[in-house]
């Protein structure tokens, strides 16, 4: 398989602050199944079997094309462009 072109040339970002968690489900006082972060900025949401889908709802207000997974042990990136593992 060949890698997503939304790939190549993304920046390394570091994770926001407070990536421990999903900042938007914290401020709202809702809880969240897992994390994804963006790889375009570093931002921090929830997935998308988390009741507000953060992640999802970041892509879609910034057209940043690709996340990973932020848990531990897991390294897979998904392109929301392609809507393919990237």
């Amino acid at each position: 398989m060949s890698e997503c072109p939304h790939v190549p040339g993304l920046p390394r970002p570091e994770p926001a602050a407070d990536s421990d968690t999903c900042l938007e489900c914290r401020a709202i006082g809702s809880d969240y199944v897992h994390l994804r972060m963006c790889l375009s900025c570093g931002h921090v949401g929830c997935c998308d079997s988390s009741p507000h889908q953060h992640a999802s709802r970041h892509f879609e207000d910034t057209g940043h094309p690709v996340m990973r997974s932020f848990e531990p042990g897991e390294s897979w990136r998904w392109c929301f462009v392609d809507q393919t593992i990237a």
